[in-house]
């Protein structure tokens, strides 16, 4: 069995945003947050961290170089990683998984090795680079008692005073230096959130967006009316950049639903607004009661025709029948037999 041995510290490149804790990630889920983490990476600067003994449901965005290379979260594994690809979402993307178990954090609470991490990335049909990892549980095992106190990295841990860093797009390599804190951008959406609920949440944004700034806006008119214009506002170009906070996938869900909303709406008027409904009838009341009557006697006039047929019939088949027994003196059956 092949252990890890104390590898060389370098920091990576991780998205900012927190994923919070989830227990089982999917193929599919990992695929689709790859995929959209491509349009997002463009915008969205990575910072340069440590992933050191992360908890368990804990996920992470990395960008990779070398996405084969190893990878020292603080967790001693017990086990080789294996990798194999998947096909995903009908065959049109691959998605690479790097998998290894039985791991443990030397020097804690760790009584048996249990840990797992998977590391997604679409091998085909998206950025290789962009790597997804995950840590989960499997049945545990035995702790090697040579290995139980055996770090495998140097601490403290060095800190790092680097800037983030774009990595994809036309910014890529380029810095982004601090600034101001501000309100959470919108991002990748969280593993599990099903579409109806993401879409929900988007819209609550817009419409939270929008209300602020209609509230400026009769905050402006009232004041201009009577009074003299103050001084041209500092502030403006905050409230120009909240368009940002949103995605441009929150933004063209939005007008994509607003927008069929309306064309709904004007059809609708345009097919039946100036139709009236129409008063109700009995069904009867289509139908002339003396045309009706003239039809039932035709009928019974033709069905006493045929009964007639049918009764002149029967009588010439009796006869014949009859004809047939005087001239032999036996009955139709015995003629049969």
């Amino acid at each position: 069995m092949a252990f890890q041995q104390m590898q060389q510290e370098a920091p990576v490149l991780k998205y900012p945003e927190d994923f919070g804790l989830h227990p089982n990630v999917s193929l599919e889920n990992a695929a689709n947050m790859l995929f959209r983490a491509i349009q997002t990476s463009q915008n969205q600067a990575y910072t340069w961290t440590f992933i050191d003994k992360p908890q368990e449901g804990q996920i992470y965005l990395l960008f990779m170089p070398n996405p084969s290379q190893p990878l020292n979260d603080g967790i001693r594994w017990q086990d080789q990683e294996s990798r194999y690809t998947i096909p995903v979402q009908r065959g049109t993307r691959e998605l690479e998984v790097a998998e290894v178990k039985f791991g443990f954090i030397p020097n804690s609470q760790d009584t048996a090795a249990w840990r797992m991490r998977r590391r997604y990335r679409l091998h085909k049909g998206g950025h290789p680079q962009l790597v997804l990892i995950h840590y989960s549980r499997v049945p545990p095992i035995q702790i090697v008692p040579s290995l139980l106190n055996n770090p495998v990295r140097h601490y403290p841990l060095r800190q790092i005073t680097d800037p983030p860093i774009y990595v994809i797009g036309e910014r890529a390599g380029q810095k982004a230096f601090p600034h101001p804190a501000g309100p959470h951008q919108g991002g990748i959406p969280q593993v599990g959130m099903n579409p109806q609920a993401m879409i929900a949440q988007q819209n609550s944004n817009m419409e939270a967006l929008e209300r602020r700034r209609e509230r400026e806006r009769a905050r402006d008119a009232s004041g201009g009316v009577g009074q003299r214009p103050g001084p041209p506002r500092i502030d403006d170009d905050e409230s120009a950049d909240e368009s940002e906070l949103l995605s441009t996938r929150t933004l063209a869900i939005t007008r994509y639903r607003r927008n069929h909303e309306l064309m709904e709406e004007v059809f609708r008027h345009a097919t039946f607004g100036g139709k009236k409904p129409s008063s109700s009838k009995r069904i009867y009341e289509g139908f002339d009661k003396a045309e009706l009557e003239a039809k039932i006697a035709k009928l019974q006039d033709n069905v006493g025709a045929l009964q007639a047929k049918a009764a002149e019939r029967k009588a010439q088949k009796v006869a014949a029948d009859d004809v047939i027994v005087t001239a032999s003196g036996h009955t139709p059956m015995e003629l049969t037999t």
